[in-house]
């Protein structure tokens, strides 16, 4: 049964555990997320908290690491200021985290692309050379984010039989082999996981923090790189390729993640939603992108 996460449960939680915050305000966030729950407490304070227990473990991933990566990067990141335990009829662990201000990245909030390329790639390259010793190793708890894309290889080519009359197939599945037949030559690389545009904040038309490091490992980067065809495009995919810096094959596996999520989501969109709109377009950029070496 769904857990019943609201203002109530947040004010329980508070009162039994930081009865000091417990008079400040709390609202739930407009796009508070699938995997957790953000309400926002006071002016400079958010509650997040995990959906399920298959997200709990990400609470624990950012409450450890965090801590230790916020001052190493170029842009701000969520830092917990407060660690909750289960408790007031909630099963999991949460935080309190500093709230980061700023819109979701969309075309609409972006003033200069190619810019905004160069600011993602540099905090990922940042992130990415931080010492990764002791760093956790991608698996079930993050979805395999930073592992081995075979891990998906049925569940895609299921999805391309299913969509054979909405996909090229053909060129989907060259895609697809493409990717398999590379893999990481380097050492384990720090990765955010989930790189998407609901998880970029931008001020002033600039990008200006990144959240939700649930997904958080380290491993083979190219999963980060997806965010090029589901956000990006011309010059300002151009500019995000150039300055990460990442090889050829690196760059064919994030087309794989690219072309695993997208055809996940035509198939589970319907027939004519935004989703699917958006689900077509990024499968149409990697095949496009492929065709083109």
């Amino acid at each position: 049964m769904p857990l019943d996460i609201d203002t109530a449960l947040v004010r329980r939680l508070l009162d039994e555990q930081f009865p000091q915050l417990a008079a400040m305000p709390v609202r739930p966030v407009e796009t508070g997320g699938h995997d957790n729950r953000t309400f926002r407490l006071g002016d400079a304070l958010c509650v997040r908290l995990p959906s399920g227990a298959a997200y709990a473990p990400h609470v624990r991933i950012e409450q450890t690491w965090l801590p230790f990566l916020a001052p190493r990067l170029p842009l701000p990141v969520p830092v917990p200021v407060g660690r909750g335990r289960p408790g007031a009829g909630f099963p999991y662990p949460w935080s309190i985290n500093r709230w980061l201000p700023g819109a979701t990245a969309a075309a609409g909030t972006i003033d200069d692309a190619v810019r905004f390329g160069r600011e993602l790639a540099d905090f990922l390259r940042a992130l990415q050379w931080i010492d990764a010793r002791g760093a956790p190793a991608p698996g079930d708890h993050n979805f395999h984010r930073g592992g081995e894309l075979r891990v998906y290889d049925a569940q895609t080519r299921a999805c391309l039989r299913a969509l054979r009359d909405r996909v090229d197939t053909v060129a989907a599945t060259a895609v697809w082999e493409a990717a398999l037949t590379t893999k990481w030559q380097g050492p384990p690389r720090w990765l955010h996981g989930d790189v998407a545009a609901g998880n970029l904040l931008v001020a002033s038309g600039c990008l200006c923090g990144v959240i939700d490091f649930g997904q958080l490992a380290a491993g083979d980067p190219a999963c980060d790189t997806t965010i090029s065809w589901t956000l990006l495009a011309g010059a300002g995919r151009d500019a995000f390729r150039a300055g990460l810096r990442l090889d050829a094959a690196t760059w064919a596996r994030g087309r794989g993640w690219a072309l695993w999520k997208a055809l996940l989501a035509l198939q589970g969109g319907g027939q004519a939603t935004a989703v699917t709109a958006r689900a077509v377009a990024v499968i149409d950029a990697v095949i496009a992108e492929h065709q083109c070496g």
